[in-house]
Order: structure tokens, then sequence, then C-alpha cells
């Protein structure tokens, strides 16, 4: 009975990894595909990219039948509450990662870019569109991670190991692509191969690690959200959004000073703001809310 209950957690363990494995494949042939109908009209690993988050999105929904899983289980509530959520999600992005990144500029590991010209217009438009584009990552992953994955694992899995599972595979999706130009006269049914696999090899890339590792607990500390406060999906769509959208800004407003005597701050190899800061920060907010926070009961 233990040889099967363990052979069942291990298959609900690496279950996700080939399904990812299996979309990357098809994504790779169907982006070969495009590209000889649509000519060299994009490089071969961003399409890659593009449909491989693309199959795992739409994967959502029959997966969801096929695991017998309703939307409440995936963490939805009705309207009024879900947008109620969203914003509280959004506040509480600003409280967690605004004091990062202003101490980022405040030790000149971040500055000012001079060389770019804001109008009140241009301002507006530039938060508008970072906030769009930052609520659609935020649905897509949540749905994805918080929603379908961490649903699942639960089922199988002790709640440590569900969250631990799904914060792994929501930091590795990060890393999981390539930059390497293949000319499109160049390119062969293979190619797409080709690139996944030097995608694959980020994950073990040691330039990586420390956005990694901060990754993976900012996948923690949805999961302890998600987790804790009952149909909270859009607590976390709020939540991871918010946080999208204050780095997205500050990518476009500051520069990453490589001469900054804490860089190591940040991973620069990533994004210039994940890295060990936030993991050690987040770390921390975790501990904080689980031992003094005045939360309710796990959802059973």
């Amino acid at each position: 009975m233990g040889r099967f209950l363990l052979m069942g957690r291990l298959t609900m363990m690496f279950a996700p990894l080939a399904i990812i494995v299996g979309l990357s494949a098809v994504a790779s042939l169907l982006g070969f595909g495009l590209l000889r109908l649509a000519g060299d009209v994009l490089p071969l690993h961003k399409v890659i990219s593009k449909l491989t988050l693309i199959l795992l999105l739409l994967s959502i929904f029959p997966l969801r039948n096929m695991l017998r899983l309703s939307w409440a289980e995936l963490g939805f509530t009705p309207a009024p509450r879900f947008f109620k959520q969203m914003g509280q999600g959004l506040l509480f992005a600003v409280l967690t990662l605004a004091p990062v990144l202003l101490l980022l500029y405040a030790l000149d590991v971040h500055v000012w870019d001079s060389s770019r010209v804001w109008t009140p217009g241009k301002v507006l438009e530039k938060t508008a569109l970072s906030l769009f584009l930052a609520l659609l990552i935020g649905v897509g992953e949540e749905m994805l991670f918080r929603g379908l994955l961490l649903s699942a694992l639960r089922r199988r899995l002790p709640l440590l190991a569900a969250m631990g599972v799904s914060a792994f595979y929501y930091a590795a999706l990060h890393f999981l692509k390539s930059k390497t130009q293949i000319p499109h006269a160049e390119q062969t049914l293979g190619s797409g191969f080709r690139l996944m696999a030097e995608a694959f090899v980020n994950w073990l890339d040691p330039r990586y690690l420390t956005a990694l590792l901060a990754l993976f607990v900012v996948g923690v500390f949805l999961a302890v959200l998600r987790t804790r406060v009952p149909q909270s999906l859009a607590l976390c769509i709020g939540c991871h959004a918010g946080w999208v959208w204050q780095i997205k800004i500050s990518k476009d407003l500051c520069n990453v000073n490589l001469q900054s005597d804490y860089l190591y701050l940040v991973n620069t190899a990533y994004d210039g703001v994940v890295g060990p800061l936030v993991g050690v920060w987040l770390t921390i907010a975790v501990w904080a809310w689980l031992k003094i926070g005045q939360l309710p009961k796990p959802e059973n």
C-alpha cells in the first residue's frame, strides 16, 4: 500500500514536467510550421516560447475537466468578491514590493534613466499599458499555478509538498527560454528541438540560481496566500499583477548600475530586480505572516 502511495505521489510531482516537455515539443513543431508559412517575421525561439505558454494556458481547460476540479476549487469566487480581492491584491503588492524598489534606488543599484523624456500623457499611457499587461500575466499564471496545479497536487500530496512543487514549477518556467538566433534559411524541423533543449538547460545555469530561488519564494508566498484564504485566486492574481506592474515601471524609469557595491542584491542575468533581496524579504514576510498574522485556517 505504501509503495502505491509513493508511486502516486511521484507521478503527481513529475506529471507537470511531462506536460511541459510535451507541449514544448508541440510548440517547436508548430513554430517551425508557422514560420514556413509566414516567412521570416519573428525569431524562432520567440515563437516557440510564446506558443508553449499559450498551449500551457489552453491546457487548463481540458485538464480541469479531466481532474474534475470545479472553478471554486481552483479558487474562483463570485464576481463582486473576485474584483474586491483583486484590488486588495494590487494594494498588497505595492506594500510588499515598493520598499524593495525604493531600497534598491537608495543604494544606487537602480539609477534614474535621465536619457528618457517623460510627459504626463506618456507616463499615464505607459502606466496603464503596463498594468494591462501585468493583469494578463497575473490571470494566466495564477490560473495555471495557484489554480490548476496547486489544487491538483493537494489531492495527492501533503500541503507543504504541494506548495513546494507548485512553486518550483512556477519558478522554473520563467527560465524556459532560449536566445539562440537561427537564420530563417537554416531552420529545419529539428531546429525547434535544439532550442527547446537549450531552454531546459537554463534550469542548471548557475547565473540564474539566485533569481530561481527568489522566484521559488515568490511561488511559496502566493501558495500560502492561496491556501490560507478560502477561494483567493483573485487575491493572488492582484498580488502577482501588482508585482509585475511595479517591475515593468521600474525598468522603464531606471537602469541597473553595474558598478554598485550592492549589485549582489539583484540578479542581473535575469531582470535586475528579482534576486537575493526579494527572496530574503518575502521569506521574512511568509514567516511573519504564518507566525504572527491572524489568518483563516487552511482550506480543506
